[in-house]
């Protein structure tokens, strides 16, 4: 690939989102940025992802969300396979209302290892997969203007050499953080499609008995509550309620998206 003037030859939008926000997100800003350069997505939840490579003149938005304030360890597997060979990076984790804490410093610092240069970051708002009450329909419309200015930003810092961040929220060593013990319940509707199967990011859900969930494979991502055509699978209740109400603090009280350029 080639450029001109330190535009890039390409942009790409690189995500892991198993309940379709953080997807979103990182579109609404890929797209600001692409304009006409050509514009490819990687969805990070594909478990046979191929190994791609970048070159210098390329441009990656790779958007994640935040559990209990740290990137996926599934997701920080799957960035494996992209290799930056010196091209810029912008980092964005999408969290729902609660913090953000170490996971965009984390994912900031998994891209910078795997050769990109970080040159921007942002946290942004979104549908929290847990309890879709709160940060509803986020990212939205105002979510997309903030993103097309932030978008505007990092094209003048294109413009130029576009150092990488050098400070970026977020703490050395990362918050330690272990999942809840849950599964997914699954109720009688459930009609064995077999769909939760076929796009279970980490194989979870046997195609040969889809009422089931390998506990040591669910990373609890919530991807098989959102594609049910019946609504057959769901958070059990007693999770449920213990998010709600930990949550219920700042159930109305929306924080900011924060972007750094």
């Amino acid at each position: 690939m080639t450029t001109t003037a330190n535009k890039p030859a390409a942009i790409a939008a690189a995500y892991f989102s198993p309940t379709g926000g953080t997807r979103k997100a990182a579109l609404m800003l890929a797209e600001a940025l692409a304009g006409i350069v050509p514009l490819t997505e990687i969805d990070l939840s594909v478990p046979d992802l191929k190994g791609q490579t970048f070159a210098k003149a390329d441009v990656i938005v790779v958007a994640v969300p935040v559990f209990g304030g740290r990137v996926p360890a599934f997701a920080l597997k799957q960035l494996a396979a992209l290799q930056g060979q010196g091209a810029r990076a912008v980092a964005l984790v999408a969290y729902g209302n609660r913090a953000y804490e170490d996971a965009l410093l984390e994912l900031s610092d998994c891209l910078t290892s795997q050769g990109f240069q970080v040159i921007a970051a942002a946290a942004v708002l979104a549908e929290h997969s847990m309890l879709r009450s709160v940060a509803a329909g986020r990212p939205n419309a105002d979510d997309q203007k903030q993103l097309a200015v932030f978008a505007a930003h990092i094209t003048s810092k294109l413009q130029t050499e576009a150092a990488p961040l050098t400070t970026i929220p977020g703490n050395r060593p990362y918050k330690d953080w272990q999942p809840m013990p849950v599964l997914p319940q699954v109720s009688e509707s459930c009609t064995s499609c077999g769909l939760c199967a076929a796009t279970c990011p980490t194989q979870a859900i046997p195609g040969s008995q889809p009422q089931t969930t390998d506990a040591q494979k669910c990373i609890l991502c919530l991807r098989c509550t959102v594609v049910c055509p019946q609504q057959a699978r769901s958070l059990p209740p007693q999770a449920q309620a213990m998010i709600a109400q930990k949550l219920a603090p700042i159930k109305d009280l929306y924080k900011s998206n924060e972007f750094f350029c």
